[in-house]
């Protein structure tokens, strides 16, 4: 007889192939759920990983886009930051219990269910999105360090790479650790932007007015434009790749009532982390809007101009620099988390195993690189820009991450009982051709089709 198990087993039920091993493995499991513990201990245990998830949907991009969006149109694109954000819930809650339920992160997913020459390609496309949102943060970080301590831009961008020494040293001492550091930048981020509103003295009646969907979005060029990159800041695809991962650091039962449980909490995390983004975008813009906006200022959309002029507009000295302690926290809380996307997506995709210290050095490097090379040559003058621009790249390939999630968590052969239901399902493919149009509709406008946003 012959004991040597196969070398090659037969895959798990609906997929391709067997998974190959655990997502961050050093911090799989890592987070133990007290058992027979109240409600509120519970929620305690499993909350951190939305926190770390919602720092990408408050990050310097979105500073560019809701800057942009506040100054030229007012209120009226918060309707948008209103419905991304709603599409951003919908989809973290796909992506949490993909991770739960399956064991695997998107990326070990799209790895384990596509062809190899698929997976390679779906890989290289979030590789240019993470490079995209980071260069996106990283710049942001520049520009607080050079409006705080007038550090250059390029050597603002050096000292980002710091941020993998950072995520080392408390990822060695527990996942809680780095978590705990991310809400408290967070928790900093939200009180500079509640003392900004109080500057700003917005009209609630104009606010209110701002979240109701508008005509004028889809039907002038330049408003759709922002609008895009909006949505690009917003739902982003690493996002997606890390949530899927950072929900397996907590110990939970590996049975059909554990993974329910575990779900429950985990997205009341998630849902309440957004909410708080959800206040930070809409605060930025609702500055935009009633500081710039309403005093003629339709041209701000650069976040150094921003700093330039909130306090003398304002009237208050503490408003710049309170804008640019937020834009520290935001650009390097983002860092922080794209560094741990970065490993989750070349580990998936690839399953590739090297050390920690490596991985998150190779992915950091992939990000400071280029950002150091943009701000050497382009400086200040066209970071705005490239910030805008970074997140309509972001939104290009937000489909090529969501029909996946989607197709993966609506397959009962993948997700047994806790496969989407109808009225999911119904929700995630509308939210999955909402994205999917608007795109069409900006490669049309920048293809000289239906008007260009410069036209």
């Amino acid at each position: 007889m012959n004991d040597v198990p196969p070398a090659n087993p037969p895959p798990e039920a609906g997929w391709r192939k067997a998974s190959a091993g655990q997502s961050l493995p050093e911090s799989h499991g890592s987070v133990a759920i007290p058992t027979g513990a109240g409600f509120w201990r519970k929620l305690l245990a499993f909350s951190g990983p939305g926190y770390l998830v919602a720092v990408g949907y408050m990050d310097p991009g979105n500073w560019a886009t809701d800057l942009a969006g506040g100054s030229s149109f007012g209120y009226t694109l918060l309707s948008v930051i209103m419905l991304s954000n709603l599409m951003a819930i919908l989809l973290q809650m796909l992506c949490l219990k993909l991770g739960i339920v399956t064991g695997r992160d998107l990326a070990q997913a799209c790895r384990d269910h596509y062809s190899k020459p698929v997976a390679v390609v779906l890989w290289l496309m979030c590789e240019v999105a993470i490079c995209a949102c980071d260069l996106a943060e990283v710049i942001g970080t520049a520009i607080a360090l050079n409006l705080l301590f007038h550090i250059p831009l390029v050597w603002g961008v050096c000292l980002t790479a710091l941020d993998v020494l950072v995520v080392l040293w408390l990822a060695h001492h527990g996942f809680r650790w780095l978590e705990a550091l991310v809400v408290s930048l967070v928790l900093l981020i939200g009180v500079c932007f509640g003392l900004e509103i109080l500057f700003a003295r917005p009209g609630m009646r104009e606010v209110l007015g701002g979240f109701l969907p508008s005509r004028e979005i889809l039907t002038n060029p330049e408003m759709l434009y922002i609008a895009i990159g909006i949505i690009g800041a917003t739902v982003m695809p690493h996002n997606l790749y890390l949530h899927s991962s950072i929900v397996q650091t907590r110990k939970y039962a590996q049975n059909a009532p554990g993974k329910r449980e575990a779900i429950k909490f985990a997205m009341i995390d998630s849902t309440v982390a957004l909410t708080f983004a959800l206040f930070i975008n809409a605060a930025i813009l609702v500055v935009a809007a009633a500081t710039f906006h309403r005093q003629g200022r339709h041209d701000v959309a650069e976040i150094q101009q921003a700093y330039q002029l909130l306090s003398p507009m304002l009237g208050v000295g503490l408003a710049s620099i309170l804008f640019a302690v937020a834009l520290l926290a935001s650009g390097q809380n983002s860092t922080l988390t794209g560094t741990l996307a970065g490993q989750i997506v070349m580990e998936g995709f690839l399953n590739i195993r090297l050390r920690p210290w490596l991985r998150r050095l190779i992915t950091r490097a992939l990000a400071v690189i280029p950002a150091a090379i943009v701000a050497s040559l382009y400086g200040e003058s066209g970071t705005a820009k490239l910030l805008v621009f970074s997140q309509v790249l972001l939104s290009l390939q937000l489909p090529f991450a969501v029909i996946p999630l989607v197709l993966f968590t609506s397959e009962k052969a993948k997700m047994g009982e806790f496969a989407n239901s109808a009225w999911v399902k119904l929700l995630a493919w509308v939210t999955t051709a909402i994205i999917v149009i608007l795109n069409v509709k900006l490669l049309l406008d920048f293809a000289g089709l239906t008007g260009s946003p410069g036209s």
